[in-house]
């Protein structure tokens, strides 16, 4: 069989049987032509390591960064793990390795700022309070900004239950937490809500015959600018940024890895161990308050 056909049935395949989202299955066909048409193969047993040594060399000098390199090779080797699958003769999978990406710095706010952020909103008016919900759920959810904005006002119809399903990647559905305080915020937002629109958070309608619409991404993003620069932060500060504030908050108070894993939404730990130095300050003081005590 050719591999256009089996290109096209393994997109199927991730869509049907793996479940990805359209999106995702986008991006793997993307990354998937661009290895066929560097190649100009057309069978699968072509595949070989000369022919990913030489795509690789591409890539590289197309000055894509590694992670990028990597979003290629990581689809590749799903598709050579379909063909395997299908009993299908190619390169094994496992020939191919990614390359080593170099560890990123989090872009975090301290404790200080974070205070500073969340009292930013002052005003008693509705827009002030559907911020101040905004900022609060945020840290005390860690949701993405794509799930925060997709949340209805029947999430919230049960003010005591303190936890709501989201929708993430992937069409995952997982419970989140909510804080006393976020809830209350919550609250007394929605209490000054008069309309009739599901979306939790809404863009204001101006004019008498105006009707409020959800908020997308982009215009949470600006709401927290504005908030971060009224705090005197000097720092980007994005959805993102509170969702690394409220992964290391977890950490650093004692959770252990696997469940901040569960509560970002991540399908893989190593996704979550971006946080793991975090926690290298504590450990610090755990061997020094317990290491060869006896030889003092």
């Amino acid at each position: 069989m050719k591999l256009d056909e089996l290109h096209k049935q393994f997109l199927e395949y991730l869509e049907i049987e793996k479940g990805k989202s359209l999106k995702t299955v986008e991006n793997y066909d993307r990354y998937l032509k661009k290895f066929l048409e560097f190649t100009k193969i057309n069978s699968p047993t072509q595949i070989t390591d000369e022919a990913v040594r030489q795509f690789r060399l591409h890539l590289n000098r197309a000055d894509l960064k590694k992670k990028t390199q990597n979003y290629y090779l990581i689809a590749l080797r799903m598709f050579l793990k379909y063909l395997a699958k299908r009993g299908i003769e190619s390169l094994s999978a496992e020939r191919i390795e990614l390359a080593k990406v170099a560890q990123r710095e989090l872009d975090l706010i301290t404790p200080e700022e974070l205070e500073r952020l969340l009292h930013s909103p002052t005003d008693k008016d509705i827009k002030s309070l559907r911020d101040t919900a905004i900022l609060e759920l945020l840290f005390s959810t860690g949701l993405r900004v794509s799930e925060l904005c997709s949340l209805n006002r029947d999430h919230f119809l049960d003010a005591k239950a303190g936890e709501i399903s989201v929708r993430g990647k992937g069409d995952k559905i997982r419970v989140v937490f909510v804080s006393d305080q976020a809830k209350q915020t919550v609250k007394n937002y929605l209490d000054k809500r008069a309309d009739v629109e599901e979306a939790l958070f809404v863009r204001l309608a101006k004019g008498r015959d105006a009707e409020p619409t959800r908020l997308t991404p982009r215009s949470i993003e600006r709401v927290i600018k504005f908030y971060a620069i009224k705090a005197g932060i000097a720092k980007k500060v994005t959805p993102h940024v509170l969702r690394h504030v409220f992964a290391t908050d977890l950490l650093s108070n004692g959770a252990d890895l696997r469940s901040v894993q569960v509560m970002l939404g991540h399908s893989n730990i190593t996704t979550t161990q971006i946080y793991t130095h975090i926690t290298d300050k504590q450990l610090r003081e755990v061997h020094k308050k317990f290491h060869d005590k006896k030889r003092e």
